[in-house]
């Protein structure tokens, strides 16, 4: 009885984003999810973050499929950067995830890699020694799917990201049948959502958000914008909805959400009756109160479409007193300071901003508060518990939670990302911990990026630049010469003069030893560096970027 099941975290775990989970047995590796993060103001110059797939491009093992439980970025967007890195292997998902996967795939020109389709009526699927089957949970994005995935070993109930609405907008319900069916064929571990645990009772039905949408319309006698989520295609057709009640045409500002309404409209997911629609180039031909903007950019990213508006850089749209712009979406953690500091300079055209901190009425969360993650628990019946796509308080909460259900302590792991978890038959034990490193896309680029080179924007931000220009005596290692400083991006409250005969006191200390010929020049360029990067701090104490220049003489 020596058989298990290897469950490992790439992404996911103490963190909403860069979703990634792998279950392995003996030599194959089923994956679920393929998702990025999203850099905060402290990464400089970086766009995106990508689960770190070190392990998976080492490891002899074979991968044998990849799943996809919806279609939201931090579940499919990492699929371009990283599909190119991995062999071929087959990838599934339900109709509009695949959708919006192949959509993405292709706008990165990636050649013979697709996703194949699962309609939630469709039989299990059997990969290797793993059976999968979808079921229909409702989430912020239509067709998301939780897993539950057979193994020779035990099974598993993959339930990420999920509420429990039983009044959906777009009118396909959770398919409690299903969930207790698998919950009937014994499910050894739940992976369970629980970004919502915090949150007692139930998470709001956004079936009610159509008719706030249409009093604020009705009141607003300018343009009416809004911004949200561009794969919550449920709420893009409740404000399509609302603005053909009112008379208002719709036009779609921003990438993103262009790429969304294909697929959605391609799909028969978005309603958009014939004329509603007008495109940019053609608002000039009504009257703003005839106008309702669905603009991509909630998350207050630079230079996105709600970017560009409110800063006055999108030239046919301009804020007017007489607007109104709804954030119908919660800040994303770690994009709160940009999202108010857009927020800021919207209200500064005078136009109304309506956002979360002042009405709850525009949006609901996607996420299942307390009573639907006891609801999920129920239904599936699970011996162990394994919280995933939440911050380490919402772990700690969710074992509360489970405790308060009957479980003990030792039945719920808190885990971290890259901390691999053995499932027997018979007992649960932690195994090994795979190094994970943080994987940064420079936003110019779209290149990968290393760490130190984030380290460095932040080291130009924070303390400036400093260049040091040493002349140095190959034959000997002396110094030739004063050393020259020069310093930009801080204005030193201090004689440059002095500093440089502080420093050149401090070369001369660590370079009058050698006294032979330099082989090392790298060895010689590092020795300087921190050398002037010690007497910068003691005498002005900051912590430029130091750029030694060393001149062989």
């Amino acid at each position: 009885m020596n058989d298990f099941i290897s469950f490992i975290p790439l992404g996911g775990i103490g963190t909403v984003t860069k979703n990634m989970y792998l279950y392995g047995y003996r030599d194959e590796i089923l994956i679920v999810d393929c998702g990025l993060g999203f850099a905060d103001e402290t990464m400089l110059g970086v766009d995106l973050l990508l689960p770190d797939i070190s392990y998976l491009k080492k490891t002899r093992s074979k991968i044998i499929g990849m799943v996809l439980s919806h279609g939201h970025e931090d579940h499919i967007g990492a699929l371009p950067f990283l599909l190119p890195q991995l062999p071929p292997f087959p990838i599934y998902a339900s109709p509009l995830t695949a959708a919006l996967a192949n959509e993405k795939i292709k706008e990165f020109g990636i050649v013979g890699r697709k996703v194949n389709t699962v309609n939630f009526s469709d039989a299990p699927i059997k990969l290797g020694n793993f059976t999968f089957s979808f079921a229909r949970i409702t989430h912020s994005v239509p067709d998301t799917s939780n897993i539950f995935i057979k193994t020779p070993v035990v099974n598993f109930y993959h339930g990420s990201d999920f509420k429990i609405d039983d009044t959906p907008s777009d009118g396909k319900k959770t398919d409690y049948e299903k969930i207790t069916k698998f919950g009937n064929e014994g499910v050894y571990c739940l992976m369970s959502d629980c970004l919502g645990a915090e949150k007692e009772g139930r998470t709001g039905s956004d079936i009610n958000l159509l008719d706030n949408f249409l009093e604020e319309m009705k009141r607003c006698k300018g343009k009416f914008l809004v911004t949200t989520y561009s794969s919550n295609i449920a709420r893009l057709n409740q404000i399509i909805k609302a603005s053909e009640m009112v008379g208002r045409k719709v036009c779609f500002i921003g990438r993103s959400l262009m790429k969304i309404k294909d697929v959605a409209t391609r799909l028969d997911y978005m309603q958009l009756k014939q004329g509603i629609e007008v495109e940019l180039d053609q608002i000039k031909n009504y009257n703003d109160n005839k106008l309702t903007f669905i603009v991509a950019g909630s998350q207050g990213q630079e230079y996105s479409a709600l970017f560009r508006v409110a800063y006055g850089l999108q030239k046919e749209v301009k804020l007017k007193e007489d607007d109104t712009v709804i954030f119908s979406a919660d800040p994303i953690p770690g994009n709160e300071i940009s999202i108010y500091e857009l927020i800021d300079e919207i209200a500064k055209s005078g136009a109304r901003v309506i956002y979360s901190r002042v009405s709850n009425k525009f949006h609901v969360s996607g996420h299942g508060s307390q009573e639907e993650l006891k609801r999920m628990i129920a239904m599936v019946k699970p011996k162990k518990l394994l919280p995933i796509g939440g911050a380490l308080r919402h772990m700690f909460i969710y074992r509360d939670l489970a405790e308060s259900l009957g479980y003990k302590k030792s039945d719920v792991f808190l885990m971290e990302n890259g901390k691999e978890v053995i499932f027997r038959a018979n007992g649960v034990t932690l195994g090994r911990t795979i190094p994970i490193e943080k994987v940064y896309v420079d936003e110019i680029s779209g290149e990968k990026i290393d760490s130190f080179v984030l380290r460095d924007r932040q080291k130009l931000s924070e303390g400036g630049i400093v260049t040091l220009i040493v002349e140095i005596d190959s034959s000997t290692g002396a110094i030739v010469g004063k050393p020259e400083i020069i310093v930009r991006g801080f204005v030193p409250a201090y004689d440059i003069n002095r500093l440089n005969a502080k420093l050149l006191n401090d070369l001369h200390k660590v370079l009058s030893g050698k006294k032979t010929q330099v082989i090392n020049w790298i060895y010689i360029r590092k020795l300087i560096g921190e050398t002037a990067e010690r007497r910068i701090f003691k005498e002005l104490r900051r912590r430029p970027l130091i750029l030694p220049i060393v001149l062989e003489v």
